[in-house]
């Protein structure tokens, strides 16, 4: 092949990792506003972080339209073609992250005149600070095209589902305690929902990598420490919130 079109092509294929790079700053930048405005009680950050995801979704939709050209022009095969549907792949988590950081932001609108109780923002901004450095490592993982460090991240999905369990309760016990707070913490357990599902689809980002690496799926079994679904409300936590 002429070495120029091979340089363009290669052009073409790191023109898609930009992309794919500036929609994870994007996705790791609204988290944090989205969480700053939850912690804060500041509207205004909310509806900022609320409008950024837009720029995500024009990113997903420009790369998409370049990977397609690509395909068409290039018909890329092997690695190459790996690349390229795993670069779409991901994209796709990211939009996905965008959309669970801007749920929380609205969550931030929905209570941004209510007290929130100090020990349960504290364990939101640990889960978030967990998730945004999954999200970064996963990303860096990316870049460098680190098989390790993805499977790192992969593997500490549990400690953002045992915070998830952890909060859950205490919301419950919020809950239950005076039912006035049931609308607070109903807002509070969406949110801390979204961040747990924005470390699922960091995982599946660490999954992508490794096959974009190696060209074989991992064949363990994902770590999950969600078990909330399986948790039986006591009879007086029932009665608390029915009262």
């Amino acid at each position: 092949m002429n070495q120029h079109i091979v340089t363009s092509y290669d052009k073409e294929l790191a023109k898609l990792d930009f992309k794919l790079a500036e929609m994870g700053g994007l996705a790791e930048q609204l988290l944090g506003r989205a969480f700053e405005a939850l912690e804060r009680r500041d509207p205004a950050r909310a509806e900022a972080a609320v409008a950024q995801d837009a720029a995500i979704d024009q990113l997903e939709r420009d790369l998409q339209e370049a990977a397609v050209s690509l395909i068409a022009r290039r018909q890329p095969v092997a690695n190459d073609l790996r690349h390229v549907m795993t670069v779409l792949k991901i994209a796709g988590d990211l939009e996905r992250i965008g959309d669970l950081a801007k749920n929380i932001a609205k969550r931030a609108l929905a209570i941004a005149s209510a007290t929130h109780p100090k020990p349960l923002v504290t364990g939101l901004k640990h889960m978030t600070e967990h998730a945004l450095g999954q999200l970064k490592d996963v990303l860096d993982a990316f870049s460098t095209r680190d098989a390790a460090k993805a499977i790192q991240v992969w593997r500490s999905d549990e400690r953002i589902d045992a915070m998830y369990n952890s909060i859950f309760r205490e919301l419950l016990t919020y809950m239950m305690e005076d039912p006035r707070n049931i609308g607070l913490c109903t807002h509070l357990l969406f949110g801390a929902k979204n961040i747990e599902r924005i470390g699922d689809h960091t995982t599946n980002i660490a999954e992508n990598i490794h096959y974009l690496i190696h060209g074989a799926a991992l064949t363990e079994v994902r770590p999950k420490g969600d078990n909330t679904s399986s948790l039986k409300i006591s009879q007086e936590m029932k009665g608390g919130l029915t009262s």
